[in-house]
């Protein structure tokens, strides 16, 4: 039926259809302007956007910072991503998980990756990105039981990471 109608519906014989859709204009009753915000809106989806550097806090964060200088404290702040340093606070090495005693829910969430202890970093987010992949919704059409595997899945893969495993 035309804007501020959705879910209305006329019906007409496909000859009336194409009478109607040529008299037809979406716009209509809109001034220029109106009409000018909507097409800018269209372009993004209608959706908000911010200019760039309109964000402080991004401006300030590490990577965008003078504090990446090299410094002990700004690489003390960042990940390692080739594992390089392996201190810890107090000097502890970072990786302590297969020295200690696992909690319950640790052992829970390697038991629900399918791992041992004496897992490395790596074979962790393999297996998890291996289960995630297998068991995701979208892979199953929807099967109840194959979401809950899913939630589990993440529950037991951010368990392990906060608690230093990757």
């Amino acid at each position: 039926m035309g804007r501020h109608a959705e879910g209305q519906f006329f019906l007409f014989c496909f000859e009336h259809v194409k009478d109607y859709n040529k008299g037809y204009n979406y716009f209509s009753g809109l001034s220029d302007t109106e009409i000018a915000r909507y097409q800018k809106e269209a372009i993004t989806g209608h959706r908000p956007t911010w200019t760039v550097g309109v964000n402080k806090a991004a401006k300030a964060s590490p990577l965008h910072s003078t504090m990446r200088s090299g410094s002990a404290a700004s690489q003390a702040r960042m990940k390692d991503p080739f594992g390089f340093v392996q201190q810890g606070r107090g000097g502890a090495s970072r990786y302590q998980a297969a020295d200690r005693k696992l909690k319950t829910l640790e052992a829970k969430a390697l038991d629900t990756l399918g791992l041992n202890v004496s897992s490395t970093p790596t074979d962790i987010k393999t297996r998890y990105k291996e289960l995630v992949k297998k068991h995701h919704p979208d892979a199953n059409g929807g099967d109840r039981a194959s979401e809950e595997r899913f939630r589990a899945v993440i529950e037991a893969y951010k368990l392990l990471k906060q608690a230093g495993f990757c």
